[in-house]
């Protein structure tokens, strides 16, 4: 079994949870992470705007002027739309197809790299953990459509973390703080694999 902590950034409707982006920290030192091109970012809250979508990484190869525009992400995803990460042919960019430093993709583009990342016959049955991590949850059975679509051999729940806490009586307060990077989706997992290695196994905060 391999350990697999997951966050997510998402906006929430109070009917949908229409997912942003994903982060996967693995405990063998693997890191995914994924920006979603299908979110609609006009439903998303003041808190979401400033906080996650300002925040969003933006693809260096994108025909995207910053000095041009406001709310630099909704051009940049907007360029995106339809065919996910960036491809490439010529020799210049260094591998052709899927480039590595365009983080946008399809939801089916995200599915598939995820099923690679979580490959059960090479790294085992993975064990999910996030935190407080409902909404996190639902946004990451819906890239696979219902949860009763998840791939044979992942679990049909996710460990939280903070359940961990209050079985331990931990507040938040006590927890070092995370260094940067808060409500990005791959800063989160790691900082949560960090404290899960913390409280958990006891490591040394470093």
């Amino acid at each position: 079994m391999t350990r697999y902590f997951i966050d997510t950034e998402f906006i929430d409707s109070g009917k949908t949870i229409d997912l942003v982006s994903i982060g996967i920290a693995c405990e063998d030192g693997r890191e995914l992470y994924l920006q979603s091109v299908e979110f609609d970012h006009r439903k998303a809250s003041q808190w979401v705007k400033e906080n996650v979508l300002a925040h969003l990484e933006i693809c260096p190869w994108a025909n995207v002027s910053a000095s041009e525009i406001t709310g630099l992400y909704r051009t940049d995803r907007a360029y995106h739309q339809g065919h996910g990460q960036c491809t490439f042919e010529e020799p210049d960019k260094g591998i052709a197809g899927a480039y590595a430093d365009c983080f946008w993709r399809t939801l089916e583009q995200i599915k598939t790299e995820i099923l690679t990342f979580l490959d059960i016959e090479e790294y085992g049955k993975p064990e999910l953990i996030g935190w407080c991590s409902a909404y996190d949850w639902v946004a990451f059975c819906q890239i696979f459509g219902t949860m009763m679509d998840l791939p044979t051999g992942y679990p049909h729940y996710i460990k939280d973390f903070q359940q961990v806490l209050d079985e331990r009586g931990i507040s938040d307060d006590e927890l070092p703080e995370q260094e940067s990077g808060l409500h990005h989706a791959l800063a989160d997992a790691k900082y949560l694999k960090k404290l899960w290695g913390y409280i958990v196994r006891n490591d040394a905060w470093q």
